[in-house]
């Protein structure tokens, strides 16, 4: 109930607004009698009240939106009103308001500015017109404090749930992640599984072929039975492997992914900017003349790129950028990931295996893989695979 609430307020921030200082502006509105009566010291009447009023109150309107232009216009509203003696009238409670959101919504050092700010205004009230300033202050300032204090606190409170929501979001992504690695894992499994039993098949079919060629002229019963043999275990290998690959193609989630084509070098620039969109700032840049590689060695670039900038964005930390140098030179790929974040700082999380498959890969093709905090701060990663190195 309250989430849907707060979804609606978020939506109609503007009528919120409105909504919250109309009970100010009935005060104002029920209150300019007196305050414009022969005995009141406030010598405006009754529509100089109401103008004064309308001119403090109108700017709250936009308080959520831009707190502390809000609360800089009504500061200087009412310190003009002090500077014409005009005394105090309820609509300069638009002060309190505008303080309170910058409390809420800005930043420690704006919220710690606003609040000085209209006690010094108190002051200059209590001084001009009240008096028995020892006296008269601290009383009044307990209403400054306590609303100050109360926009901090749900400022405070903002971030702790926005911090909430970021870490459930990333768990969840995490999951999702963590799911699809245990089903590429399983795959792969499977895939080893198809290849021992197309390799038993195939060699008992091979020895069965030799068998019938020696026996072909002496023995035809023999060559016969081998026949036999070699049909039947072509059968059972045709059938293995297509439950096995019924098995490697099923995936729920998204069942055209299996017949896409894999990515390679020429997607690294689309794989840059999809993390740059993630929210952390990449230079990407590719040197040497890029030549014709074979696709798996393509995916494996593709993949040690792509692991390397999600370790960054996991370990990173905020404010973290990064660089991604691509260079075909010698007779091998190098590729260089670098990053400023927390390094060697970062904390490790138990169960990654990020680094482990990096080096699998990379491995497949002959090549080396170096994978530690820089000297200076910030994480690198360097692989180096040679060119048209066959798995």
């Amino acid at each position: 109930m309250f989430g849907r609430l707060r979804a609606w307020g978020a939506h109609h921030s503007a009528l919120v607004d409105a909504l919250t200082v109309s009970p100010v502006a009935l005060i104002c509105l029920l209150s300019a009698s007196a305050f414009s009566s022969p005995g009141s010291p406030v010598h405006l009447g009754r529509t100089g009240i109401l103008l004064l009023s309308l001119v403090l109150l109108v700017p709250l309107l936009w308080r959520r939106r831009y707190p502390r232009e809000v609360f800089a216009v009504v500061a200087l509203l009412c310190f003009g009103q002090w500077v014409a003696d005009i005394q105090i009238v309820p609509a300069d409670l638009a002060v309190l308001i505008a303080m309170y959101a910058v409390a809420s919504r800005c930043a420690p050092r704006w919220a710690v500015a606003a609040g000085l700010v209209a006690e010094f205004g108190l002051l200059l009230a209590v001084v001009r017109w009240w008096g028995d300033t020892l006296r008269t202050l601290p009383s009044s300032s307990v209403f400054v404090v306590a609303i100050w204090i109360a926009g901090i606190y749900v400022s405070t409170r903002r971030r702790y749930v926005e911090s909430l929501v970021e870490r459930a979001e990333r768990a969840e992504r995490e999951r999702d992640q963590q799911a699809r690695i245990a089903a590429s894992a399983e795959r792969a499994r499977i895939a080893r599984e198809l290849h021992d039993v197309v390799a038993h098949n195939v060699s008992v079919m091979v020895v069965q072929a030799d068998g019938a060629a020696y026996a072909m002229d002496t023995d035809p019963d023999q060559t016969r039975r081998a026949l036999h043999a070699i049909s039947a275990t072509g059968r059972q290998a045709l059938a293995e492997m297509r439950r096995l690959v019924g098995v490697l193609r099923q995936d729920a989630g998204s069942p055209a992914e299996e017949y896409a084509p894999q990515p390679g070098v020429a997607q690294l620039a689309e794989l840059v900017k999809q993390v740059t969109e993630s929210g952390l700032p990449i230079e990407f840049a590719v040197s040497g003349t890029p030549r014709d590689l074979p696709e798996g060695e393509q995916l494996a670039i593709y993949r040690i790129v792509q692991e390397a900038l999600t370790n960054t964005l996991k370990h990173g930390g905020p404010g973290a950028r990064a660089r991604v140098d691509v260079r075909f030179a010698g007779g091998q790929v190098e590729l260089r990931i670098r990053d400023d974040g927390r390094g060697a700082a970062a904390p490790r999380l138990e169960g990654g295996h990020g680094l482990i498959g990096m080096r699998e890969r990379v491995a497949m093709y002959g090549g080396v893989v170096e994978a530690a905090p820089s000297p200076g701060g910030g994480f690198q990663v360097v692989a180096r695979i040679p060119v048209g190195v066959a798995a």
